[in-house]
Order: C-alpha cells, then sequence, then structure tokens
C-alpha cells in the first residue's frame, strides 16, 4: 500500500475540482471486438448505472449515464469522461456535471475508473496505473465495445475528455487509437511520444497559473521524475508547443485568437478581478471539417472550469487551486463535440 506522503503526493496531483470529487462503422463480417458494434436494441438502463468489464487479468469497473429522453431508435452519440489522478469515475460524474449536460444534449456518458485512482498514459505517468503497465488504451477500447453492445450507438460520434491525469489519458487515446471524433483535455499534456497520429479535432482547456501540469511545459509540483511507487512524470511539452503538433497533424492553417474578459460576479470585484480571468481561444478551422482550439484562463490554476470546488478549508489546507468562474467548461466542450 502507498505510504500517506505518496498518497497524498497523487492526491495533490489534482485540482479543486477533484475533492469534489471518428470512426467509421466496421465493414469485415468478423468486426474486431475492440471497436464500437452499434446495437439494435438499449440494454443500458436509464439514469445512472456501475459495471465490471475483465480486461486482460484486471476486473475493471466503469459507470454510464442514459437520459431518460434519450432517442429508443436512433443511434446516440457517447461522451467518456476520464478523472483525474486520485478521482474516480464516481467522482467525475458528480463533479462536472455530464449527466445534466447528457439529459439536454441527447448522449450517452461513461465514466471508467482507473487502476488506484489513476492512468497509464506514459513512460513514468502517472501512480499505480504506471507502476504497474496497466493497459488503459485497451480498457478504455473494450469499455466502448461493451457500452455500444448495450446502445445503439454512432461510431463516428464518440467522443473523450478528462481532467489532469485523465486529459493525459485523453492524448494517449488520439495517439494511439482512431476510435473518437473529437478530444477535449483540460488541464492535461501528452506524456511519451506520438510519433503517427490520426487527424482529430481537439479542444484544449488550461489555466496560465496551473502549476500541477504548467502551461509552460516545465515540470509539475508533485514531478518525481516518474520514480518510485507513486510516479508522477509531469513533464510534458508546453501547450501552445503540444497544440502546435496538433494542427500540423490536421495541416491547418494558421489559427485566429480571441479573447473575452467574463462580466464581474453580483457583488464582486470590477475591473482588475475580471482581467485576471480573460479567456483566450485560439482556433483554426482546418480540412475535413476537423477543429484544433487552445482555450487559456489568465491565471487560472488546475482545475476544471465551472465546477463548484472543495471547500476554502480544503482549498488552503492542500494547497488547491479553486475552479474558475471565467467558463463552464462542460457545455463548451459538449459544444465542441456537437458540431464534429
Amino acid at each position: 500500500m502507498p505510504t500517506p506522503v505518496a498518497s497524498r503526493a497523487l492526491a495533490l496531483l489534482m485540482s479543486a475540482t477533484l475533492l469534489v470529487s471518428g470512426c467509421s462503422a466496421p465493414t469485415d463480417p468478423t468486426p474486431d471486438p475492440s471497436q464500437p458494434q452499434p446495437s439494435t436494441a438499449w440494454q443500458i438502463p436509464d439514469g445512472s448505472t456501475a459495471h465490471e468489464l475483465r480486461v486482460g487479468d484486471l476486473d475493471r469497473t466503469y459507470r454510464t449515464y442514459r437520459p431518460k429522453n434519450l432517442s429508443e431508435t436512433r443511434p446516440a452519440p457517447l461522451v467518456l469522461v476520464l478523472h483525474g489522478g486520485a478521482g474516480s469515475g464516481r467522482q467525475a460524474e458528480n463533479s462536472y456535471g455530464w449527466d445534466a449536460q447528457a439529459d439536454t444534449g441527447g448522449f450517452l456518458v461513461a465514466y471508467p475508473d482507473g487502476v488506484g485512482r489513476s492512468w497509464n498514459v506514459g513512460p513514468g505517468c502517472c501512480g499505480p496505473a504506471a507502476r504497474d503497465d496497466v493497459d488503459d488504451v485497451a480498457f478504455v477500447k473494450s469499455v466502448i465495445a461493451a457500452v455500444s453492445q448495450g446502445a445503439p450507438l454512432d461510431p463516428a460520434r464518440v467522443y473523450v475528455t478528462g481532467i489532469s491525469n485523465g486529459g493525459m489519458l485523453a492524448y494517449r487515446l488520439a495517439c494511439d487509437t482512431t476510435l473518437f471524433a473529437a478530444a477535449a483535455p483540460v488541464s492535461g499534456t501528452l506524456i511519451g511520444d506520438c510519433p503517427r497520429p490520426a487527424p482529430l479535432s481537439i479542444l484544449h482547456i488550461h489555466g496560465t497559473a496551473d502549476r500541477s501540469v504548467p502551461f509552460d511545459g516545465s515540470p509539475g509540483k508533485r514531478h518525481n521524475g516518474g520514480t518510485g511507487r507513486i510516479p508522477l512524470n509531469l513533464d510534458g511539452p508546453a501547450v501552445p508547443d503540444l497544440i502546435a503538433s496538433w494542427r500540423a497533424t490536421d495541416n491547418c492553417p494558421a489559427p485566429t485568437s480571441t479573447a473575452s474578459t467574463p462580466p464581474p460576479a453580483k457583488g464582486g470585484d470590477t475591473g482588475e478581478e475580471s482581467a485576471k480571468e480573460v479567456v483566450t481561444r485560439l482556433t483554426a478551422d482546418c480540412p475535413g471539417s476537423r477543429t484544433v482550439e487552445l482555450i487559456t484562463i489568465a491565471g487560472a490554476g488546475h482545475q476544471w472550469p465551472g465546477a463548484p470546488g472543495p471547500s476554502q478549508a480544503a482549498i488552503d489546507l492542500l494547497d488547491l487551486d479553486p475552479p474558475s468562474t471565467a467558463l463552464a467548461a462542460t457545455p463548451t466542450i459538449w459544444q465542441f463535440f456537437a458540431n464534429h
């Protein structure tokens, strides 16, 4: 078992939100079981449901959410939401508002659980999943295949988002699979190589004051070089460079930049406080109706923008970042997905 100090180090990888914690259908007559196989009938019940799945030598778990108003006849989109380090599928479901967004948008949600509350995303990252060399790419493929057996899933509208360690897994999936029409990492980065990625729409959201996964690519505050029982290799590329690499992959033109300042909170400060939360969008519209977009929030830390956040006492005690109120990440991400 990890020592209390090691466990606390992993927990601190996440921000405040943790504590409130395109492919086409297969044509082969014997299709790959890891690929989405649309079901002809609904077997996934309404509401939130827990599931178990055997992948290799491991028993894995995940949750699904099915809106009551989802069409019984039309194939549904699927959004995978990947928790961060020290999080869980249930925590992600409770923290980020995706169930309510699914009710409005008409799609399924899946919340996979990492081994030891962590994901293996590349050399030395992160936590028990990396230490034990867990194949989380195979697990996510299996989750999508299992969901598609229980629901009439549209394989051309499968999307992935995640925060921190989960955002890193979203990038790993974008590099190593062709299952997704779009990916939206939040406060994440790419760990390891990505030599031959397929073109993909990418939306990346990041705070410029993130200390756990720094915007400039410097090692995060809990970086330990990927060593020990809780390996944390938090040393990815600078976020602008990472996004530039995806623009190259998608053969995009030069991006356009827009900036906005959110209105001050009712009864709150004006001017100076609002300027600290300027939201900048760097957007490239690319061939194949793809988009590569980077949204930065000036002064924001390692968090899911728009989430409720933990108590002030928890923020102070554990040195966490409160979620920004300048952007509501969940509806922003869903709109991006719906457009792709």
